[in-house]
């Protein structure tokens, strides 16, 4: 399992030529975003909930939920520029007013969104970065979650998914001693009746539920 997975995030590092032309003049990509901290609603024009996905990929999962909830607003954040473009493919297939996209490292999310401004982050599939000395680098770490403290409205919610078991023990552990609250958890969510409700699945979680990996999830808040 351990090995499909760091297969596949090694194929998110591959440079594509002149992805960060292409982004850097698309209209569904938010430029200096820095500039939008607090003004966000402005920026859809409207006071529509906002809600992220940290990491998104090749962006099947936002896009999908997107067109699914076009009452609420959508900002998908990816580091990476050859994935990213990816995922403006697919956000040129689909009429929504309600996606739009960022690249930058999920490190300076404080800079981009203003306190309480997102209404719930999505995490799918995140780099396990294995080594214990990288594991402040995780996105379930107890480090990003005062990240996420400061963004996150006060009832908001962090919902995460992954194939991979230690990354979900870590980050059920993390989630405690972050100070935060543990709502739901499930070791197999696609044979979990209840957290499997209106599931949305990405790449990742397609292919790896497929040759049978069980999908983790847990949903936390303050």
């Amino acid at each position: 399992m351990q090995a499909d997975s760091a297969k596949e995030k090694n194929m998110r590092l591959r440079n594509i030529k002149g992805s960060r032309e292409v982004i850097g003049s698309n209209r569904f990509v938010v430029q200096n975003p820095e500039e939008q901290h607090g003004k966000w609603k402005e920026v859809f024009g409207n006071q529509n909930p906002v809600q992220i996905e940290i990491g998104m990929g090749k962006g099947r999962f936002i896009t999908e939920l997107a067109i699914r909830n076009p009452e609420i607003n959508y900002i998908g954040i990816e580091k990476y520029s050859s994935v990213l473009l990816r995922a403006l493919e697919k956000r040129e297939e689909v009429e929504v007013e309600n996606l739009l996209f960022i690249r930058m490292d999920a490190e300076d999310i404080g800079s981009v969104f203003d306190e309480g401004e997102v209404d719930k982050i999505y995490l799918n599939f995140s780099d396990p970065w294995p080594k214990d000395r990288h594991a402040k680098r995780r996105l379930t770490s107890k480090e990003f979650f005062k990240r996420y403290d400061k963004i996150l409205k006060k009832d908001g919610r962090v919902e995460f998914k992954t194939d991979n078991r230690p990354l979900f023990d870590f980050s059920l552990e993390e989630v405690v001693n972050a100070g935060w609250i543990l709502e739901k958890h499930t070791f197999d969510l696609h044979n979990d009746v209840e957290m499997s409700e209106g599931n949305v699945m990405t790449e990742y979680e397609e292919k790896f539920s497929s040759i049978g990996n069980p999908i983790n999830k847990l949903i936390a808040y303050r």
